[in-house]
């Protein structure tokens, strides 16, 4: 009997994503466009139109994984359940205060985005706890039903439970919660000791909002996408990526669905790491630019780094000690992404001053950029980019969307090129750099502001735009190397493929590391060890178990995670190796370390991986290459416009190609400028060089 195959499929903002690994270990991928009305009708219409292009049955398949922004839409177009908090009394503004920073230090007129629980929304009852867990105002039940009776008479859809260190003693919150379950059964409700039971009430009460709020339409969509699969024939059970880079089971995801709001770049991330070391680097800049937003995230010696402090929404998600306060804490282990709203589809306006601005607002899938010609008469990144001749201006996605250029050439003559006294050219140009501009905040929040330069980072580009603008990007940042794998357009679902069954969860644990007690530490992570294994329905000793902790010199107000106790290894000498560890990791982030001050441990979190991914990508097997053209293409004022060749990626197999030349694919468009050379590796990458600083200056000294 034949292996059952694995399918997976990543939504975007344009486009949706499905890659498959056909049985001889080639790559076969396909793109739709993105349904937003239903999400799941374009995962399973594309998963259906790629199975039968390869001739295959929907029987063949084994496995679905999956990855959408679902949960992230929701947040940042502001369109989750109505969602009510219930707190502590005294603790109803909590939403709004958060820390007391302002991202905009300049702009006077900055406002911060609405909390997701309205104030009328947030109800106060009486009971406190102190830190230790004693119980100091025993919990009043009348003022809880006073809050239940309004939240039922405001049609609420969600509720978040925080309340005053909870994490030290959840009963308050437990007792809550089963009063809700039984006057309001069937309403979403989350409590912070379930989500996360760490202290710091900020980051805990907005991680259980954003819980609730993204519960019923995650919930509503991951319903609709298993009746869909079980109507196609596939199987209707099936695995989501989650933030961190692991997968599981969609069943875990409904409890809490905070967990997916970064699923999608998160699994373009673990492609990325397979692909560099497959090609030898171990040190890279991975760069996701799709047609709604741009990532970027750090692999470093082989590895991709997570946090557990991040921000979503606000113009920029990000996990930055150094550069936050304009989005919604969410307080759960990500990949460390950086993401800006700059993609393909990202409008193109010009403000009341008359600067020229990108973003964050986008076409989406409809009615798309101008020259999809469905309505759409902004401008945006992908029409100056037809403009310029970057792209095929017949059709995109190998003839699936066809196109009319003269329609962008209309929008951003009207919108650009007349209003500021320009010609068309300098315009998309002008649109083109801008949008490189914008997407160095996310490359630099992952190197500059971690104490990293991108300099030693090679880049790795990948989604639908990623090729078209890393370059450019690269160039402003000093990288010498961009790297466009195979399946690039496609990566994030390609990447779902590779990633390993895994699960988290964390405890508060608030003790110097040279005052631990050896008995409670190991109780503790073992606690943590069996409730991990239990969500992934293994038993202990078939699950690999990594052990952290969350690490501060005494005093700080933030932590590094970093491993610790690995192997429940508690001896002393393991308590000075973390101390060194952390002084070590302190110092390459903040640029020094306090030799004299404590360390204390904050929070305890176990993780439990279970291997599933394949082995490395696929080999790559060239084939012939496509006929040869040309078209005029727009390189900068530097170059002008001139004729560049239009070539695949398999033409590149016969030897290292000098730019200036456009490589068109299936899944995308790579840029190679005048003064880039092109190669393909073994794996079939195409590697870009760009000239080095120093060669440039030479250059321009000999001329």
């Amino acid at each position: 009997m034949a292996e059952k195959l694995r399918i997976a499929a990543d939504i975007g903002g344009t486009f949706t994503d499905i890659a498959l690994i056909r049985a001889d270990e080639t790559i076969a991928t396909r793109k739709v466009a993105s349904t937003p009305e239903d999400y799941a009708r374009g995962v399973a219409e594309g998963i259906l139109e790629l199975i039968e292009v390869e001739n295959l049955d929907p029987a063949d398949i084994g496995e679905v994984m999956h990855a959408c922004t679902v949960a992230t839409n929701a947040i940042l177009e502001g369109k989750g359940a109505k969602t009510a908090l219930i707190t502590t009394e005294g603790f109803r503004d909590v939403l709004e205060m958060r820390r007391i920073r302002v991202p905009r230090l300049y702009d006077p007129l900055y406002e911060k985005p609405p909390a997701l629980s309205p104030r009328k929304w947030r109800f106060e009852v009486s009971e406190r706890v102190d830190f230790r867990g004693e119980v100091l105002t025993p919990l009043d039940e009348a003022s809880v039903h006073a809050a239940i009776d309004a939240i039922q008479a405001a049609g609420i859809e969600a509720v978040a439970v925080c309340l005053l260190h909870s994490y030290a003693n959840p009963a308050h919150e437990r007792r809550i919660g089963a009063l809700l379950a039984e006057r309001l059964p069937g309403l979403f409700v989350s409590l912070s000791v379930d989500v996360l039971p760490e202290i710091r009430e900020y980051e805990r009460t907005s991680t259980t909002v954003i819980n609730s709020f993204v519960g019923p339409p995650v919930k509503t969509y991951l319903d609709s996408l298993r009746d869909r699969l079980a109507a196609a024939g596939l199987p209707p059970q099936f695995f989501m990526m989650h933030s961190a880079g692991g997968i599981i089971d969609s069943r875990t995801v409904t409890a809490r669905p905070a967990q997916i709001v970064e699923c999608g770049p998160a699994a373009g991330v673990i492609g990325a790491r397979a692909a560099m070391l497959q090609a030898g680097f171990r040190d890279a800049i991975a760069f996701d630019m799709g047609g709604t937003t741009a990532k970027a995230s750090l692999i470093e010696d082989g590895q991709f780094l997570r946090a557990d402090d991040y921000e979503v929404g606000g113009g920029i998600s990000l996990s930055s000690k150094l550069a936050k306060g304009g989005g919604y804490a969410l307080k759960l282990p990500v990949i460390d992404i950086s993401e800006v709203g700059a993609g393909g589809g990202s409008i193109v306006w010009r403000d009341r001053a008359g600067a020229l601005k990108v973003g964050p607002h986008s076409a989406g899938a409809r009615p798309g950029p101008a020259c999809y010609g469905l309505g759409g008469t902004e401008p945006t990144v992908t029409d100056a980019n037809m403009v310029l001749g970057y792209l095929n201006p017949q059709a995109l996605a190998g003839g699936a969307v066809p196109v009319d250029p003269d329609l962008s050439r209309q929008a951003l003559m009207r919108v650009v090129a007349e209003p500021m006294g320009i010609d068309l050219d300098r315009a998309a140009h002008g649109v083109h750099e801008l949008v490189s501009t914008v997407m160095t905040r996310a490359v630099k929040s992952v190197t500059t502001f971690r104490g990293r330069d991108p300099r030693d980072f090679a880049m790795i580009a990948f989604g639908g735009n990623g090729g078209i603008h890393s370059v450019s990007l690269a160039r402003a940042l000093g990288v010498s190397t961009v790297i466009v794998p195979p399946g690039a357009g496609v990566f994030s679902a390609l990447g779902l493929l590779y990633a390993d069954i895994e699960t988290s969860a964390s405890k508060a644990f608030l003790r110097r590391i040279d005052d631990l007690d050896p008995a409670r530490l190991k109780g503790d992570l073992a606690a943590l060890g069996q409730q991990v294994a239990a969500e992934l329905s293994r038993p202990i000793d078939a699950v690999t178990l990594i052990h952290e902790a969350d690490f501060r010199y005494r005093g700080q107000a933030f932590e590094l995670t970093l491993p610790f106790a690995q192997g429940l290894d508690l001896t002393a000498d393991a308590a000075a190796q973390a101390r060194d560890a952390f002084d070590q990791a302190h110092e390459r982030t903040y640029g020094y370390r306090l030799t004299d001050t404590p360390v204390e441990i904050v929070s305890l979190r176990v993780t439990a991986r279970v291997p599933k991914a394949a082995g490395g990508l696929p080999e790559y097997r060239a084939r012939t290459p496509a006929p040869e053209h040309s078209r005029s293409v727009y390189f900068g004022p530097e170059w002008g416009r001139i004729d560049a060749a239009v070539i695949d990626r398999a033409a590149l197999a016969q030897g290292p190609r000098q730019g200036p030349a456009i490589i068109e694919e299936y899944e995308g468009t790579t840029i190679l400028p005048p003064d880039c050379t092109a190669s393909l590796d073994r794996q079939g990458n195409i590697v870009v060089t760009l000239p080095t600083m120093a060669h440039a200056r030479a250059t321009e000294a000999a001329e």
